[in-house]
């Protein structure tokens, strides 16, 4: 069977990789197509795949850095993606790899959708509100556009699976479609074989973006004077160094054997971001660390409430200082965090996800699980 195995970009190592690290696990010898590739950047499993990238970036690979600022033209490029004559299409998308044209037209397509466009719907003004670069000029004309692309390719999909209910709600939302749940993985082994040590500091994980909502945290520890440290790197980092006290540390980009460190002496995780799925928390919770989260998204299906970890219920420096106020990590002994982290271990989602595939595979060619015709909602009524 001739597999083609769809991402929206590879050159990086985050969640929506190592979910597609576990495809490649599956269908070792599938074709992978992206729109963008940066092979120094990825894991040696998917390097050991036969990638093939979008010409455009290949014949000028300074996209490959700008590739952010090329959204309007990205569903183009999606479309233009050579996939035909395979027996089964497998995408993980929270941009426009679930938009891809297949020839012949009736090929199986499954995805696993990290997410509905963030950007063009509930996270528009956490992306674009505050910019004034040529894209967010741009896209308040193009937006509706971009709308109407992401419901209409939709239909393109045979199958929808996806990592929470909070995902799978958003997907009824915006594409009328249903979903099946499969949570993604966390690498629980490496994480749990830490030694639990616990010190004075506190720590974010988290790329440096305006939804992540770190600066809730900065803010916080401002008030507070507590040590936080706050790994990760993204287009925020030098706004949020500028503004920071003394006693918040930014360690940058970090790697895993560092991660794992940070985890297992971190007093406890803050978790400020209103996120899809969230594998901080699990991630922490298998190194026995436990997580002061924001109650909502994701957070709300991986962190169990005064089990693994507290929430707080605004996103503002307030309500995340009066949980922290009210944390006492003794409440919170390893082997709670760490049997509740197992749960979502990478072996248990790859044995999930392979019998999920296996068994859609052998369905219905046509698309499935609509709920009613699809209506495409305006900007105005979809922020």
């Amino acid at each position: 069977m001739r597999v083609a195995l769809v991402h929206d970009w590879l050159n990086g190592m985050r969640g929506g990789e190592k979910v597609f690290e576990v495809l490649c696990e599956l269908y070792p010898d599938a074709d992978v197509h992206t729109l963008f590739y940066e092979s120094e950047k990825v894991s040696p499993l998917i390097r050991a795949m036969r990638v093939i990238e979008h010409p455009l970036p290949r014949h000028f690979t300074a996209l490959r850095k700008r590739y952010r600022y090329m959204l309007p033209f990205l569903p183009k490029m999606a479309e233009s993606l050579p996939i035909k004559g395979y027996d089964l299409i497998i995408s993980t998308s929270h941009c426009v790899a679930k938009g891809i044209i297949a020839t012949p037209a009736d090929t199986p397509h499954i995805c696993y959708c990290f997410t509905p466009m963030r950007y063009i719907w509930e996270k528009y003004d956490d992306y674009f509100g505050e910019k004034r670069g040529l894209v967010a000029r741009l896209l308040p004309h193009l937006r509706k556009a971009l709308q109407e692309w992401d419901v209409s390719s939709a239909n393109r999909v045979t199958h929808f699976l996806t990592s929470s209910h909070f995902v799978r709600g958003r997907i009824r939302e915006h594409y009328l479609r249903e979903a099946q749940v499969i949570p993604a993985p966390v690498d629980y082994q490496p994480f749990a074989s830490a030694e639990r040590d616990p010190r004075e500091f506190f720590l974010v994980v988290s790329a440096l973006e305006p939804y992540k909502r770190v600066d809730v945290a900065v803010e916080a520890f401002r008030k507070l004077g507590l040590p936080l440290k706050i790994a990760g790197s993204g287009s925020l980092a030098d706004k949020l160094k500028a503004g920071a006290p003394p006693n918040v540390e930014f360690l940058g980009w970090v790697s895993d054997a560092e991660l794992i460190g940070l985890y297992s002496t971190a007093r406890a995780v803050i978790f400020p971001s209103d996120e899809d799925f969230g594998i901080v928390p699990l991630e922490a919770a298998a190194a026995g660390c436990p997580v002061i989260a924001f109650e909502g998204g994701g957070a709300l299906e991986t962190v169990v409430d005064q089990e693994t970890g507290i929430f707080f219920s605004k996103q503002t420096p307030e309500s995340l200082i009066e949980a922290i106020e009210c944390f006492n990590p003794d409440e919170f002994p390893c082997e709670t965090l760490r049997e509740h982290a197992e749960i979502f271990d990478r072996e248990n989602f790859k044995r999930r996800l392979g019998a999920a595939i296996t068994r859609l595979a052998l369905g219905p060619t046509s698309p499935t699980g609509s709920m009613v015709s699809i209506a495409v909602p305006t900007a105005a009524t979809s922020s």
